[in-house]
């Protein structure tokens, strides 16, 4: 019983973290247009094919180790081996901290471009997205407008459509080349 009034208080401390993250207007990250480096924050729970985000390596002629995943999934065993590093509502700790050694290792680069490759509102997915150090922001309609730069209404199973979507507006920002 004190676990879960002490999970529901985390959980609130998250939320009340997230809004006022929220609220302030993200840090510019200072670096030249082009995009050279992804991380991309996939809800495994409704996208369990990762391996398709390493086809932006070719699509944008970036270097092997240029993409960097990490899933979400709701619950997970941690004996169980995944190709993605994984995080969960347990990593969840006070002040909306996450303690998780996968998500602290993405968080610690920068990003030219974040792909949030999420539609449901979820507290950790969320944080995990403020929280990454990104000059663009890309994802889907459904989620707070404050969390993405660019907003694609394509359906999160179709990643082929997305993919062409997001070449299509990066060239028109002049990220990647024509």
């Amino acid at each position: 019983m004190f676990k879960a009034i002490k999970d529901k208080f985390k959980y609130k401390s998250g939320v009340k973290f997230l809004k006022e993250a929220l609220n302030k207007s993200q840090p510019a990250i200072e670096r030249k247009k082009g995009i050279n480096s992804i991380g991309c924050i996939v809800d495994m729970d409704a996208f369990e094919n990762t391996n398709l985000f390493y086809e932006f390596i070719e699509d944008f002629s970036l270097r092997p180790n240029a993409v960097k995943i990490i899933g979400y999934k709701n619950y997970y065993d941690k004996n169980s081996p995944y190709a993605t590093p994984v995080f969960s509502d347990k990593d969840l700790g006070w002040n909306g901290k996450i303690e998780n050694s996968y998500a602290l290792e993405f968080l610690s680069r920068d990003y030219d471009l974040l792909v949030n490759y999420f539609t449901q509102e979820n507290l950790l997915l969320q944080l995990m997205s403020i929280k990454s150090k990104a000059r663009v922001r890309v994802g889907f309609k459904e989620i707070d407008p404050k969390l993405n730069d660019l907003i694609l209404h394509t359906p999160l199973k179709e990643f082929k459509i997305f993919k062409q979507e997001l070449k299509k507006y990066l060239r028109v920002f002049n990220e990647i080349e024509k």
